[in-house]
């Protein structure tokens, strides 16, 4: 297949094998942390939440700053930064855990830079991409990373409950900071240069400024942001803490869990083959209702249905959302101008994650007032009404497909708006 020959480009090899040990390694950490943390003397779903919280809060209210970061420097060495933080973080947790209960307040700590490691991470990962590959290979680059990483996941996810079950969550969580570690080592190798700026542009509050007007002025971006800020928020609630405590209760704990989300890797594979496939004229109109499928196992969850069909639910997830993040990050590429993509990338995740907090912040409360199941059962709900909600605004049905926009250039430019972006049938 051709797409798979991006493997054989030196520069698009390291990226796709950095970022998926670090998924490899990433996907101990959650089930490891999540049930450390439940297993510390006196833990509640709200001791959850507080550690939860303490690396999301920052990873929201520092994104913008890492957006700018990443249009200003290489982006190859932001994130070979924010992943030799994240694995001192994880190091120092499993170095805690190992030899015995850590107090909640070290937990948090350790938390806390996570979230600011992601925080500059995430935007230099959406705009590092066409740094890599020809604007024409986007989808499937984006397709075969994501591949890379829902691999490392599954494999991850497969080890990852009967490591925490028969040696202790100490050693996944060494396992991750050591992923980490060895991504930042790779992608140190990159050698890639800045994208051309804009002559004179050197204050941060004038990059912010730039970055939103690009952002604010394309409908389908902001809208489908406003939706996944619900999304995410309930996702929160249910996969961060609603579903644990479930799972803990009524699921076998933590082998469990990880099979749960080992379905979501799954489908992912899935949603793989897929999008390598599409080449949709209308990339929003097919994408936007893949959401729908996140709100199934988290339904299912909430119906109090068995353990394998929560799993196939979560198979379904895994397909539809990977489906959806590929054919929505090529879109996103393509749209906006490379030299301000990180900072539109950083108001998108922000957008996207500043309500998760409240998600996770109100799963205990729930919980507690109307129990986890019908918890779960109403964020099942609110990723519906918003999905709902997107697919009725004619910006989303109508984007067509277009040609990536050069450096320099974009709607947002001077005297420059693309017809596609403001949903309008291109001619």
């Amino acid at each position: 297949m051709r797409d798979l020959s991006l493997l054989r480009d030196k520069r698009f090899a390291v990226l796709f094998t950095a970022r998926t040990i670090s998924v490899l390694g990433s996907a101990f950490g959650p089930v490891a942390l999540t049930f450390a943390v439940l297993d510390l003397p006196g833990a509640t779903a709200g001791t959850l939440t507080l550690v939860l919280a303490a690396q999301t809060v920052p990873e929201v209210a520092l994104m913008l700053f890492g957006g700018v970061i990443a249009d200003r420097v290489p982006r190859h060495l932001l994130m070979t930064g924010a992943e030799l933080v994240s694995a001192l973080a994880f190091g120092a947790l499993a170095v805690m855990f190992l030899t015995g209960n850590p107090p909640v307040a070290a937990v948090v700590v350790c938390s806390v830079s996570i979230g600011v490691s992601l925080a500059l991470y995430y935007p230099a990962l959406t705009g590092v991409v066409p740094d890599v590959v020809p604007p024409e290979r986007l989808q499937p680059a984006n397709a075969l990373l994501r591949f890379g990483m829902n691999a490392g996941r599954l494999l991850g996810l497969s080890l990852a409950g009967g490591m925490v079950a028969l040696v202790g969550p100490g050693w996944a969580l060494a396992t991750n900071g050591a992923a980490f570690a060895f991504s930042a080592v790779l992608l140190s190798t990159l050698g890639l240069k800045n994208v051309p700026r804009e002559a004179g542009r050197t204050s941060m509050a004038a990059d912010l400024r730039q970055g939103w007007k690009e952002f604010s002025s394309r409908t389908w971006l902001w809208v489908t942001v406003l939706q996944f800020a619900l999304v995410t928020s309930a996702m929160q609630a249910a996969y961060g803490v609603l579903g644990p405590v479930v799972a803990k209760e009524e699921m076998g704990g933590a082998p469990g869990w990880s099979m749960v989300l080992l379905g979501q890797s799954a489908g992912t594979l899935v949603g793989v083959v897929i999008s390598l496939r599409l080449r949709p004229r209308r990339p929003l109109l097919v994408a936007t209702p893949m959401v729908f499928a996140m709100a199934v196992p988290v339904l299912l969850l909430g119906a109090g249905a068995p353990l394998f069909a929560v799993v196939a639910g979560s198979v379904v997830l895994g397909i539809g959302f990977n489906t959806f993040g590929v054919l929505f990050e090529t879109t996103m590429q393509r749209e906006i101008p490379r030299e301000s993509l990180s900072r539109v990338a950083s108001y998108d995740a922000l957008g996207s994650f500043m309500i998760g907090p409240l998600g996770l912040l109100a799963a205990a409360p729930l919980a507690a007032a109307m129990g986890p199941r019908p918890a779960l059962l109403v964020c099942g709900a609110l990723i519906t009404v918003a999905t709902l909600g997107a697919l009725a605004v004619p910006h989303i049905r109508r984007l067509t497909a277009s040609a990536p926009v050069p450096a320099g250039g974009g709607e947002a430019g001077p005297g420059r708006r693309s017809r596609a972006a403001d949903g309008a049938p291109a001619a």
